[in-house]
């Protein structure tokens, strides 16, 4: 037990990874246990502090450019927000703007990136979120609300709003639209909005910064009798931080429901794509470029059909598989039969439930004997092989290289000739120019004292092309060669069009956890080898009954179809779109779509329908896919 006030350092020190390395740092985790209660650590130095007690709101004045910290202390407490032009008090926050700029009538459930007021002037950005849930932006909580319900006189937030927000001359108002932090609303199929008890933790925050002069006010929601704050209110606490400071943007993220949330995180490659775009989205966990400034999205995508584009993957989790039953475990674990992967090789497959569901879907390296690399999109990959090896006794062990391996993909009909004079391979590795699809090399750029790389031959755009992997602190030199020798660098916007062209499938979109590898046009991924492995029975079973297919449609008609639309055969529905897109060099609109296998022949008339999917309907009909060069020519070239 710590005797006074002091600073512990414990550190699990590693060893920068090479790229065709397995030794990337394990996580260590330490439980501080305090014997009275204490506030979060500061993000840093804290200009003012308010406390709203549970149940009650404050006011309070922020600067322009200065950071507004809203931190649930105890976890399951919703605080709304409310902010006012501190110069014309009379404008404040106004829903119907925000909703209306930033293009979506609902937030998520989450937030906004900006809130605006009824001038469509910016009052808020959004930093930092660590909860990734909160209402719709409706009312703060109201008399009327309770009495309604049968709880007149009940303590609520607007009416604590009025008290707080009279003495800077702001008018009463039955009920105060609000951002309504970590309340936890939906709005379900019907288009009522529900509600459930917070998902927040303690220690849970928002970071906002002001972006003029504001009056602010925050509640603790006083709701005891329903579900919102887990019948039990507690105390907000609200940090102001000068604007000198400089906070990271991100949204937490938990590999798992008790993990702790992680927030986004720029990948190697950022400090050179920085300087080429300000478009960047959240894409798993990291920072990357939606399209750069210089091109956009159509332009980068003709890039990659015509020469060559560079794109920054990082975002996919990789995991180091060794150990003496590494193979055992990947037999079981996985659909596709690992076991006849040579050294050098790259297989494609898919990580399934017992009931025949996807977990994810992935390509694995034989990087040895009993070496293995597997590259997927969720980190729950991970936990599930570890959870395997631990059920079925198997010495072998997972770790997570995703911080210590970043990777861009090369892809379009120049990529070979860009890469190859760049990469010096020793004599025992394949060069670029012999590497065959679905192997890896080991090489180094520029000659063997260069910086070290994983290649394989493979990617994501139905193109002739190479994933290149790199140890993050060597990622620019390899972004700067790349780029200077004719690749042109592309964003995530063109590689989704790149993907549904060439029948790549998304998690999300063409597979989840309902969705067998057979209904998700991955069914040659799932081996047909008599050794047991997870989901074999149910993926049988499946195959031998199949109730859906993944199809391509080409629609008739020139509007948009989005993911979500329904398939119609006359007044039935046999369908949802999975993946949709107007296609550059079809010059047509074009989707993926799972269907009824009694619907799915080549040539088959169907509908999408628009609006109720009834009164509205696109004619098209169901093609072969990959809509772009089906027989992969072009990716064996």
């Amino acid at each position: 037990m710590a005797q006074a006030e002091c600073e512990l350092t414990i550190a699990a020190p590693g060893m920068p990874m090479a790229p065709e390395g397995q030794n990337p740092p394990t996580d260590l985790r330490l439980s501080i246990v305090r014997k009275t209660k204490v506030y979060p650590q500061p993000l840093a130095r804290v200009k003012a502090e308010i406390l709203v007690s549970a149940a009650t709101a404050e006011s309070y004045v922020v600067e322009e450019g200065d950071y507004i910290q809203i931190i649930d202390l105890d976890g399951q407490q919703c605080s709304d927000f409310l902010a006012f032009d501190s110069l014309k008090p009379q404008h404040g926050l106004d829903m119907t703007a925000t909703h209306t700029l930033g293009g979506r009538i609902y937030p998520g459930p989450g937030l906004h990136a900006k809130y605006f007021d009824d001038r469509m002037l910016p009052f808020v950005e959004v930093i930092r979120d660590t909860c990734g849930r909160h209402d719709t932006f409706g009312l703060a909580c109201s008399a009327k609300g309770y009495a309604d319900a049968g709880y007149p006189g009940h303590a609520n937030c607007s009416d604590n709003f009025n008290i707080v927000l009279a003495p800077h001359g702001i008018s009463a108002r039955s009920g105060w639209p609000a951002i309504n932090f970590f309340f936890n609303t939906q709005v379900a199929a019907c288009g009522s909005i529900v509600a459930d008890e917070s998902w927040s933790r303690p220690g849970d925050y928002v970071l906002l910064r002001a972006m003029r002069d504001l009056i602010c006010a925050n509640s603790s929601c006083a709701d005891d009798v329903f579900t919102t704050n887990g019948y039990n209110p507690t105390d907000i606490l609200v940090r102001i931080y000068d604007k000198s400071e400089n906070f990271s943007k991100g949204i937490a993220q938990r590999m798992t429901a008790d993990a702790e949330p992680r927030l986004t995180r720029e990948s190697g490659f950022h400090p050179v794509t920085s300087t080429l775009t300000r478009h960047f989205i959240e894409s798993n966990g990291f920072w990357l470029p939606e399209s750069f400034t210089a091109s956009g999205a159509v332009d980068e995508y003709v890039a990659c059909r015509e020469n060559a584009a560079l794109i920054d993957m990082s975002m996919l989790r990789k995991f180091e598989i060794t150990g003496p039953d590494a193979e055992n475990l990947l037999a079981l674990a996985l659909t596709r039969n690992t076991r006849k992967l040579a050294v050098g090789q790259v297989v494609y497959t898919a990580l399934c439930y017992e009931h025949g569901g996807m977990i994810d879907d992935g390509t694995v390296m034989r990087l040895g004997p009993n070496n293995f690399r597997f590259i997927c999109g969720s980190d729950y990959s991970g936990v599930w092989l570890r959870e395997l090896a631990e059920k079925h006794g198997l010495r072998a062990f997972v770790r997570s290289s995703t911080d210590q391996l970043h990777n861009v993909s090369l892809q379009g009909p120049r990529a070979r000739e860009i890469l190859a004079p760049l990469i010096f391979t020793p004599p025992a590795q394949p060069s670029i120019v012999e590497l065959k699809w679905f192997r890896f090399t080991i090489g180094r750029l520029g000659g063997p004292e260069g910086i070290p790389l994983v290649i394989s031959r493979t990617g994501y755009t139905g193109e002739l092309g190479y994933e290149i992997w790199v140890h993050p602190s060597n990622a620019v030199e390899l972004w700067t060669a790349l780029t200077a020798a004719g690749a042109q660098p592309m964003g995530l916007a063109a590689l989704d069009m790149l993907r549904i062209e060439a029948g790549l499938i998304l998690a999300g979109y063409e597979f989840s956890d309902e969705t067998d590898p057979y209904e998700a046009g991955i069914g040659f991924a799932v081996s047909d080898r008599e050794e047991n492995f997870i989901g074999r029975d149910a993926l049988r079973r499946r195959a031998a009954n199949p109730l859906r297919k993944l199809v391509g449609l080409v629609i008739d008609a020139g509007e948009p179809v989005h993911q979500g639309d329904c398939v119609h055969v006359g007044r039935a529905q046999i369908g949802v779109v999975t993946s949709a897109m107007r296609s550059p060099v079809l010059h047509e609109s074009i989707a993926l779509a799972r269907i009824d296998a009694h619907h799915a022949a080549i040539g088959t008339e169907v509908e999408i329908g628009k609006l109720d999917g009834q009164q509205r309907r696109l004619k098209a009909r169901v093609v072969r896919f990959p809509h772009y060069d089906p027989d992969k020519t072009r990716v064996r070239a």
